[in-house]
């Protein structure tokens, strides 16, 4: 039997699991009952501790009005996202978030509803925004509105009773080098930095922004794997070395062995990237792009693709070799959810010779390397 405290102080008993609880009434629901609050642990001093830090915090906080304008609670919510997530994604929710704010102006909150969810990403939808944009706004409104259930704004949160927009986005096929392509470019292109960064994006499906960032030290001396454990991402219009893309992102890529070479070459470099800025120590990802579209119109007998086309023929020749997609996932990096129980068991002789699939693509032969 749960023992009653006296003066509102709520019931303490002890669960079937072995863990203490303690109950305390933290106001009214709508319909006038009783809110109940429940504490867990190991003891009954852990749990009185949490008790008290809890009201100990809801005291200090200041009053917020259930009558509150979607604009100002917005305000509030991206204020309180400053820290927890990485600076350039805190930056990027600048625009969706403005563009939720201009359609629910000084709606409260307390009267947003679930058809108003749906009215709203209909309005998106029908002024021709993408599927993957109508996601992002959709994700945003349930983060704000999560956060004013939280704290009793709402009593719950319309986003998660909105019907979802389907998707009728068109899907296109990604631009990927040819066979033909692939085998002309490593047999013209000069052996200086750019030359050797695109054979070496082409034989690991690096990202631009990780090749931007890799250093020497993510080299094997051997040069048979690069390990990504960083990127350059842009703040505020300036480059900066942050974590790869995703947790997925980090990743060690074997390199087919007829590009070793070139590994090795880049793992002499003196500078502390691969890839330097002329006066600054980071390349600005436009000048990367300026320098591959040279090399390109250069080499002729290929179209003209942006850098990342080499990581989505990377993709479709491992495919056409027969590579299995969780291992191919496992090798890019890639953060598809539905997969992520198949990034745990690739081996590392299994990616190895994924990577050796690659080797009768590119000539053979030992080449005169030097760094431009």
């Amino acid at each position: 039997m749960p023992r009653k405290r006296s003066n509102g102080e709520g019931s303490l008993h002890k669960r079937s699991n072995g863990l203490w609880e303690w109950q305390i009434m933290v106001g009214y629901q709508p319909d006038g009952k009783r809110k109940m609050k429940s504490f867990y642990g190991r003891t009954q001093k852990e749990v009185k501790e949490k008790a008290a830090k809890y009201l100990e915090d809801l005291r200090a906080a200041p009053e917020i009005s259930k009558e509150m304008a979607f604009t100002d609670w917005a305000d509030i919510w991206y204020e309180s996202m400053k820290g927890q997530v990485a600076e350039q994604t805190y930056e990027s929710y600048q625009y969706t978030l403005n563009i939720l704010k201009e359609y629910f102006r000084d709606d409260r909150l307390i009267d947003i509803r679930a058809i108003d969810i749906e009215n709203f990403l209909k309005k998106m939808t029908d002024e021709g925004r993408s599927h993957s944009y109508i996601t992002k706004f959709r994700g945003m409104l349930f983060q704000i509105m999560k956060k004013a259930e939280a704290n009793d704004l709402i009593r719950k949160n319309p986003v998660a009773y909105a019907d979802k927009q389907k998707n009728t986005d068109a899907k296109s096929e990604k631009d990927a080098f040819t066979i033909a392509e692939i085998r002309h470019l490593m047999k013209v292109l000069p052996y200086d930095r750019m030359g050797m960064s695109i054979r070496l994006m082409l034989g690991t499906g690096m990202r631009t922004q990780e090749i931007m960032a890799l250093e020497p030290k993510h080299i094997e001396e051997d040069g048979s794997c690069i390990h990504i454990r960083q990127a350059v991402t842009m703040v505020k219009g300036s480059p900066r070395i942050g974590p790869p893309k995703t947790k997925t992102s980090y990743r060690d890529i074997p390199v087919p062995s007829h590009l070793r070479e070139i590994a090795k070459e880049f793992r002499k470099t003196t500078e502390q990237y691969i890839w330097h800025g002329e006066t600054v120590p980071i390349c600005n990802p436009s000048v990367f792009r300026k320098h591959f579209k040279k090399a390109l119109i250069a080499a002729g007998k290929v179209r003209l693709l942006s850098p990342h086309c080499c990581r989505h023929t990377y993709v479709s020749q491992l495919q056409a070799q027969g590579v299995p997609l969780e291992t191919i996932q496992s090798l890019t990096g890639h953060a598809d959810v539905d997969m992520t129980e198949h990034y745990l068991h690739v081996q590392k002789e299994v990616k190895e010779n994924a990577a050796k699939k690659l080797d009768s693509l590119f000539k053979k032969g030992k080449p005169t390397l030097h760094i431009a």
